[in-house]
């Protein structure tokens, strides 16, 4: 079973699932293909099992390694840097086609995918919870919706990469994702938001004024 998954991931990764048949993996290890389907109850099933296979191999890395890191941006970096080396570089292949089968519309796949993301990004989602009770992150902001904000920014660099061939400097990239991401995250600053407000109290002053 192990060969038959390894077989899958290379022609997967390669071909995309579209173009990938289980003859041809069948092929490559001198098995017939019903030896496959002894295993694995379809092509998809198949297909299933390498994408979880792989995301539990880059997931114990994260959690293994996250908690070795200190301080929380130096945490964040390690997150942005390492999934975008991931994908771009040492797993450009599954990346694609995670992407790609991402969006499909088969509900049982859909369902498999948000649990395998769920447990990926668990450790940032760890590391925020504990910096916003330091206060070190702006303390009203759903944890959901920061995690969106970090994962989303990278998946519009990977896109960008899949679609279009664009690989950036994966170091300068992670660099500067961080950067903009703990700018947002980071509590409002008590004097600017004073500052704010007192502009807020006299531009609702002026249009009193305007309207009287």
């Amino acid at each position: 079973m192990k060969e038959i998954l390894a077989a899958a991931r290379q022609t997967f990764s390669e071909q995309g699932y579209e173009r990938s048949t289980t003859l041809d993996i069948a092929r490559q290890l001198n098995i017939s293909e019903a030896t496959i389907f002894s295993y694995f109850i379809s092509k998809r099933d198949l297909c299933m099992h390498v994408i979880k296979g792989w995301y539990d191999e880059i997931t114990q890395v994260i959690e293994s390694e996250l908690p070795l890191v200190p301080g929380t941006r130096a945490q964040l970096h390690f997150v942005v840097h390492k999934h975008l080396v991931t994908l771009m570089q040492e797993g450009s292949g599954m990346c694609r086609l995670v992407l790609s089968e991402g969006r499909t519309v088969d509900d049982e796949f859909a369902s498999l995918l948000v649990e395998l993301k769920r447990r990926y990004t668990s450790p940032l989602m760890k590391v925020l919870a504990a910096a916003q009770r330091a206060g070190e992150i702006r303390p009203q902001a759903p944890l959901s919706l920061l995690r969106d904000i970090a994962y989303g920014s990278m998946e519009h660099v990977l896109w960008d990469y899949v679609a279009n061939g664009n690989k950036p400097d994966i170091d300068a990239t992670a660099e500067q994702l961080t950067s903009m991401l703990w700018a947002a995250f980071m509590p409002v600053q008590p004097v600017a938001e004073k500052l704010a407000q007192f502009h807020r109290e006299v531009a609702d002053a002026l249009r009193r004024i305007d309207s009287a």
